[in-house]
């Protein structure tokens, strides 16, 4: 499990999840874009739901636990940009299994050379 910190708030992500977040949120502040994070709370939390407003002037801190940059799949960066380009912001969103025969993005992900 990493850690996204943001403002003083730390929130847990599997690593997988976080840095397919990172490179989404990441290319969004980069254009000087605002927008909305949303996410489900696990249960120890109460099983609900959550959002923050990120912005390029607040620092983010990404914390991973595992030492290996996960495969990053496509088909996930695509549908969680879409989210992020949404009126509705970035949605938090379950993984979706990569199309029959696509090989995982080896070595793209934000610690790659």
């Amino acid at each position: 499990m990493g850690k996204l910190i943001y403002d003083g708030m730390e929130v847990e992500f599997d690593d997988r999840a976080l840095v397919h977040l990172q490179i989404v949120i990441g290319s969004k502040l980069r254009r000087g874009e605002g927008f909305f994070f949303s996410w489900h709370d696990s249960s120890s939390i109460g099983d609900g739901r959550s959002s923050v407003w990120l912005h390029d002037n607040i620092p983010l801190y990404f914390k991973y636990y595992g030492s290996k940059t996960p495969a990053l799949n496509r088909d996930w960066l695509e549908a969680l940009t879409s989210s992020a380009n949404s009126g509705q912001g970035l949605l938090l969103m379950a993984e979706p299994v990569p199309a029959a025969g696509a090989a995982p993005d080896a070595g793209s992900g934000p610690d790659a050379e």
